[in-house]
Order: C-alpha cells, then sequence, then structure tokens
C-alpha cells in the first residue's frame, strides 16, 4: 500500500521487526523516537559526568597527582590521591559505557533510517528534537 517510501510493509532492523500493519508502523515509529530521545539524553548524560569528574578533582589535588608522576616515587600514594584516582576510574569507566551505548544506538538508528522509510525518518528526527528539547536544559542544572 502506498510507496516503498510510506510503506507499512517492510522489515526494520532485524528480520523478527517486521511491520504489517498502520498499527505496527504507528508502533515502530514510537520506538524509534524513543530511541532518538535516549540518545539524545545519553549524550547529556555523558557531558554532566564528565563535568562532575573535573570538578571533583581539586586544583590541589590534580596538582599533587602531577607532582607525584613527575617525581616517579615509589613510596605508597596518599589516601586522597588514591581516592582521587579511583573516583577519575569510575567515572570515566561510566563515560565509556555511556558512549558505548550512545554509538549503539546511534548505529540503530541509522540502521532504522536505512530502511528509506519516511515515517521512520520523521520519527527519528522528530525523537531527536524532543530528547534535545528535554535532556539539554539538565545539562546546565548543577
Amino acid at each position: 500500500p502506498g510507496s516503498p517510501y510510506t510503506s507499512y510493509l517492510l522489515p526494520l532492523l532485524f528480520d523478527f521487526w517486521s511491520v504489517h500493519s498502520p498499527a505496527g508502523m504507528a508502533l515502530s515509529v514510537l520506538v524509534v523516537l524513543l530511541l532518538a530521545v535516549l540518545y539524545e539524553g545519553i549524550k547529556v548524560g555523558k557531558a554532566r559526568l564528565l563535568h562532575q569528574a573535573l570538578m571533583s578533582l581539586s586544583i590541589s589535588t590534580s596538582q599533587q597527582l602531577i607532582e607525584e608522576t613527575d617525581q616517579s616515587s615509589s613510596s605508597s600514594e596518599s589516601p586522597a590521591v588514591s581516592r582521587t584516582h579511583l573516583r577519575w576510574f569510575l567515572c570515566h569507566f561510566g563515560q565509556s559505557l555511556l558512549h558505548v551505548a550512545q554509538v549503539v544506538i546511534g548505529y540503530f538508528m541509522m540502521l532504522a533510517i536505512m530502511s528509506y522509510n519516511t515515517w521512520i525518518f520523521f520519527g527519528v528526527v522528530l525523537g531527536s528534537g524532543v530528547g534535545y528539547y528535554l535532556a539539554y536544559p539538565h545539562l546546565s542544572m548543577t
């Protein structure tokens, strides 16, 4: 029914995700819309996590880290430096996980768009806009 660009009869992303009705197409558009909103939310989450990690490193502890690295001392590290290293590692690890999730969701959205269906395309575009609208005000909040 209709052109191949607006038809609701298509496989989407995977063989098991086949759309056979207008209701199925509406649900598929909703799913890709929510994926796009999640994608924007993850971008903001990564930025906030980076900001939090940088703010947790005070100037004095970061200076202490630089001095200890330069001296290459073999003595045991102070507890403040150990906590700083652990905090930085955990924030970096969290950012890495969020980055992987962002890449996977981004490729899923790209594959959905590659179905060349207009409704799916509009779902991704609208979801990106809604996600940006909802997520980016949280970026400036502390």
